[in-house]
């Protein structure tokens, strides 16, 4: 296939890079990330979001609608994550796909065309996305303790997925020499109480070190990287009050509600939006696909229903109207997953990560929290490190990040990087840069478009 190739010269299941699929006409909405191709579409609030959201279900679920020839010969999958401030739509790569193809560049029209009648405008400098990457010298011993951990799927021979696509993937590569003190980068993995349990059983049982700290535990693998899992104590995942038994504390307040359709998913958060809206109260709405089942996720993000009011009668009214659409909640489902950075100096590392992943501070006094303004990525979070601890502070983290952008994004965010105190320490322009935190933690800023097409040139 030429570069220039649009969907109209190219077959329904012919592979398209990044670049082509962008340049193909009609997709100046979109941009291909990490693992396919997304578009933000701004709102005023959740139902007007989650009205977009219902029709980009209807577009790919419809065999007489315009897109229907190239969705029939290859089905998309569409997700969309509804917030009070838009909705993100994305047509996701699962393992078994080659690329995007000319169904997704219709999908991706159809739903541009959707979204411009409904008055919603696209801005895809929003968009990003957060991955995770690990040099492991024992990939064997290492990745199966991440997969309970996380409670990720194994991808190919070198990656792990959530299967919702809503915490960061990670893949693994080799290192090359032992780097055999402590990480000064951690996960946090919260879960409801009793999966958290089984959960440190398990790793336990997959070489992990265990360390109880009584409400979480801190459990190591087998070259030391850790992960904190957490709620331990009974009942200490949700609230007292009748009514809110579908929700789980886990750090944000979450649901999760499988569907039988799109129709249903598409009701469910119709109603949900409405609910919200009428509460004055941000709620993450996710629509996802799991082991071929539709499933809505719902999730105040991270601390919120402690820090506004209202939550808890919110949490309370979702169910009643979950309930009476037939639905009940999956108890085990509920996960929250995220990024820990260990520092000397809190304030200059907390900068540069706000910086780099175009973040907001936590308003809350003594809180080291950066956030996601759209609760589209994982949260981080800065913690004390000992300046003693010249030798942990040298070594090299055996985790970094890797943070896709759009192409047109990226010199700007590698800019933002450096002026909040970052060091390129590899330039691989104009697909990928390395840059350090004032402390040596790394993130790559990196694009898709125009990868394959660069690597290809470089023979």
């Amino acid at each position: 296939m030429s570069e220039n190739a649009t969907s109209e010269n190219a077959t329904p299941t012919q592979r398209m890079t990044a670049k082509q699929f962008q340049e193909a006409g009609g997709t100046e909405d979109w941009r291909v990330l990490g693992a396919g191709a997304a578009a933000w579409f701004s709102a005023s609030s959740h139902a007007a979001g989650a009205e977009l959201a219902a029709r980009a279900a209807d577009l790919a679920a419809d065999r007489d609608g315009p897109v229907a020839a190239a969705v029939t010969a290859v089905p998309v999958p569409v997700e969309a994550s509804v917030r009070s401030q838009g909705v993100q739509v994305c047509l996701p790569l699962g393992p078994a796909d080659d690329g995007l193809t000319a169904a997704h560049v219709d999908l991706a029209r159809a739903v541009s065309t959707a979204a411009a009648r409904l008055g919603l405008t696209a801005d895809p400098a929003v968009l990003q996305d957060l991955q995770l990457a690990m040099d492991t010298q024992d990939q064997g011993a290492v990745l199966p303790f991440w997969e309970s951990a996380l409670g990720y799927d194994p991808v190919g021979d070198e990656d792990l997925m959530d299967a919702l696509h809503r915490h960061p993937p990670i893949w693994f590569q080799e290192q090359d020499a032992a780097r055999p003190l402590r990480n000064r980068i951690h996960l946090d993995s919260v879960m409801p109480q009793e999966v958290a349990v089984a959960t440190m059983e398990t790793l336990g049982e997959r070489g992990g070190t265990v360390h109880n700290n009584g409400y979480y535990a801190t459990v190591a693998d087998a070259e030391g990287n850790e992960v904190d899992i957490l709620p331990l104590p009974e009942g200490s995942d949700r609230w007292d009050q009748p009514g809110t038994e579908d929700w789980r504390l886990v750090f944000s307040a979450m649901a999760c509600y499988p569907v039988a359709s799109a129709e249903q998913a598409s009701e469910l958060v119709r109603a949900v939006a409405a609910l919200a809206d009428e509460a004055g109260l941000a709620l993450g709405i996710d629509v996802r696909s799991r082991a071929g089942q539709s499933l809505v996720v719902l999730d105040s993000g991270k601390d919120r229903w402690e820090m506004e009011d209202g939550y808890e009668p919110l949490a309370a009214r979702v169910q009643e109207a979950a309930r009476s659409l037939g639905l009940s909640a999956d108890l085990r489902a509920p996960r929250f997953v995220q990024v820990g950075f260990d520092a000397v100096d809190i304030p200059a590392v907390r900068e540069f990560w706000r910086a780099a992943l175009g973040y907001q501070e936590d308003p809350r006094e003594g809180i080291s929290d950066i956030v996601d303004p759209r609760q589209l990525n994982v949260p981080v979070f800065v913690q004390d490190l000992d300046a003693d601890d010249e030798a942990r502070r040298a070594q090299r983290n055996r985790i970094h990040v890797d943070l896709f952008l759009p192409h047109d994004q990226l010199e700007g965010r590698l800019a933002a990087a450096v002026a909040a105190g970052g060091t390129v320490v590899r330039d691989a322009a104009p697909i990928y840069w390395t840059v350090a935190d004032p402390e040596g933690n790394e993130i790559d800023l990196t694009t898709s478009y125009g990868r394959e097409e660069h690597w290809a040139q470089q023979g």
